[in-house]
């Protein structure tokens, strides 16, 4: 793995642009201050696709009385 860039605080703010330029191609970038690595800049993950929709049917089940409230339930929250 190829090693971060590294700017001080003062090119990152000049290069701002191109260092989010950097990033979002996959760079990783550090900013230093007085030499010392303060922070790093990376990309952010991908959006995660997902596919297989429908791939629970079958799986999971509710049952009829799912709306209903077992009184001791209630009662604990001062519903009764």
């Amino acid at each position: 793995m190829e090693a971060a860039r590294q700017y001080n605080v003062h090119e990152a703010k000049t290069h701002f642009s191109r260092i989010l330029e950097q990033v979002a191609t996959g760079e990783e970038v550090v900013i230093s201050k007085a030499g010392v690595p303060v922070a790093k800049v990376v990309p952010l993950r991908p959006e995660v696709r997902r596919t297989g929709r429908g791939s629970l049917k079958g799986r999971i089940r509710i049952n009829d009385d799912f709306d209903e409230l077992p009184d001791d339930v209630a009662d604990a929250f001062g519903m009764c």
